[in-house]
């Protein structure tokens, strides 16, 4: 099924996907190969990324016991959905120390009843959203959110027992595979009725995966998600200077071209991830 773009307005050219107007209530998501770390869109694209992110994206939305703003996928790698609303809140849930949580653990920001390894599972998931930005999402708590006027209380509340109760639901399923999700973000938006439905995207964008048989507490873990992206930039030095323009307030340094071996070894990993998870074929 062909869907040409020249006639349809772009609304948004975000890191990974181009979202279009379909009609007076529908979008057209066209997942890109594109990859971004760090919130910085690097200049080497993956092969049958974007496909592998609309096709888990398409699993999880069949899957998941909630409603959602999916309405068909064209292949390989373009989606419809009802326009929703958005709520500018990223909801991020978290069940194992690692990555920005641990760090804020680690410089004590975040406080916690015992010390935490890196990679130890939390005694349970815990909500940590963050503001949604184009620069540098920021974590955020509930009073803030709720005197920005992002959401209400009741609706923030609303939120964080659903992101626990729908991450739950992918740790099980990712664990019959041999997974271990270690955290997940989700979006919400509200559709023509006023009700709060899951949107967005659920892809290995979203969410920080690692294989059962090889996890270690105390360790960096190999990830079967961008995580191994974002460890080469941290290898060669690229995080740091991106920090140290942040904060100097500069313009972000130029990100680096990725090694080919690193291409090939991210696309099978995405591709890996979603056919066992899903049990489907690409």
């Amino acid at each position: 099924m062909a869907t040409p773009t020249s006639n349809m307005r772009l609304i948004k050219s975000g890191k990974v996907k181009d979202v279009y107007e379909y009609g007076e209530d529908k979008l057209l998501f066209i997942f890109s190969d594109r990859v971004s770390a760090f919130d910085v869109v690097l200049p080497t694209t993956i092969p049958r990324k974007g496909e592998v992110l609309c096709r888990f994206s398409e699993f999880w939305f069949q899957t998941l016991p909630y409603p959602n703003h999916m309405l068909e996928v064209i292949p390989p790698n373009k989606m419809v959905a009802k326009k929703l609303g958005m709520i500018p809140l990223e909801c991020v849930v978290r069940g194992y120390s690692y990555g920005s949580y641990y760090e804020r653990v680690r410089r004590g920001v975040i406080k916690v009843d015992k010390a935490l390894r890196l990679a130890e599972e939390l005694p349970q998931p815990i909500f940590d959203p963050t503001t949604k930005s184009e620069s540098k999402d920021l974590p955020i708590a509930k009073c803030d959110a709720v005197a920005q006027g992002l959401l209400t209380a009741e609706e923030y509340n609303l939120l964080e027992e659903t992101s626990i109760k729908l991450y739950e639901e992918m740790k099980r399923q990712a664990d019959r595979a041999g997974f271990i999700i270690a955290d997940v973000k989700f979006e919400f938006g509200r559709d023509e009725e006023g009700r709060i439905i899951l949107g967005d995207s659920l892809g290995p964008d979203e969410f920080r995966l690692w294989l059962k048989s090889e996890y270690k507490v105390g360790e960096e873990q190999k990830s079967y998600d961008k995580q191994i992206v974002r460890d080469w930039l941290i290898k060669v030095s690229f995080r740091d200077r991106l920090e140290e323009a942040r904060k100097a307030g500069l313009p972000p340094p130029t990100p680096p071209n990725l090694p080919s071996d690193l291409v090939e070894e991210t696309m099978r990993r995405y591709i890996t991830a979603y056919e066992l998870i899903s049990g489907r074929r690409l």
